[in-house]
């Protein structure tokens, strides 16, 4: 059996109400929050009454934080002060970074290794960022084991974002997610998407072509899975609840 957990935005308290109803109803495990940049002094307090196992997820480029460049480091320094207030004050079991866009995968290493924080985990990510032209660092294996080695962190396996740099590079997808696996991954991101995109689309399971089933069973059991699906509420999370059910019927 699996561990999973709800992907949920620092701002989002129009989730709130719906979060605590479900975890307490068993639905999922943990929440994995995004921590929006400014957000702490408004929003720590609310979230930090749930009482509920948390991850958190640093701010990534389009929020400002670009690890992959020298230049970005003063600004990236600020951002990760503030996600490591989040992560102390929530008690998070892991934090988790994005390697950047346009930069140096090394340069990433080097930043994450100045953090000297135990909690860090590298997310792999597709070669195209979906905002854009931009190239993103860390969308091979190759790239991911090097900031691992080099910054002394784990590792959080996106499998969309794997199976869209595949694409990308042209290589088979399945070979793809076999190399990441081989790096032991801490935990693991979920969707469902179009099988042979270069871009992640982060659909709901079952609106999507990925083979969940198959994906499920490369996964080792009881393993943190977060499903980074798509909510088209802003009122509800019923759009959570139906992906719950519907990955829980390929276990």
């Amino acid at each position: 059996m699996f561990k999973f957990g709800l992907k949920l935005w620092s701002k989002n308290q129009n989730y709130i109400n719906d979060a605590k109803k479900l975890f307490e109803q068993g639905v999922y495990d943990y929440i994995e929050l995004y921590a929006e940049p400014g957000s702490y002094d408004s929003f720590i307090n609310s979230w930090a009454a749930l009482k509920i196992p948390y991850i958190i997820h640093a701010p990534h480029w389009f929020g400002g934080m670009n690890l992959a460049k020298k230049e970005a480091e003063v600004t990236n320094s600020l951002l990760i002060k503030e996600t490591l207030k989040w992560a102390n004050d929530l008690d998070a079991q892991y934090i988790i970074f994005h390697g950047g866009v346009d930069g140096d995968y090394k340069e990433t290493a080097r930043q994450l290794q100045n953090i000297k924080e135990p909690r860090s985990l590298i997310e792999n990510k597709p070669y195209h960022s979906i905002y854009g032209p931009e190239i993103c660092n860390g969308s091979t294996p190759i790239e991911i084991k090097y900031i691992m080695d080099e910054a002394k962190i784990d590792f959080c396996f996106d499998v969309g974002h794997a199976i869209c740099a595949s694409n990308a590079c042209g290589v088979v997808w399945r070979e793809y997610i076999n190399d990441f696996l081989t790096l032991s991954p801490k935990m693991f991101h979920l969707s469902d998407g179009n099988i042979n995109d270069i871009k992640d689309e982060h659909r709901n399971i079952g609106f999507g072509s990925f083979p969940i089933r198959e994906i499920l069973s490369l996964i080792p059991e009881n393993s943190l899975i977060t499903l980074e699906t798509q909510k088209a509420s802003k009122d509800n999370l019923l759009d959570f609840e139906h992906d719950i059910r519907a990955v829980k019927n390929y276990v």
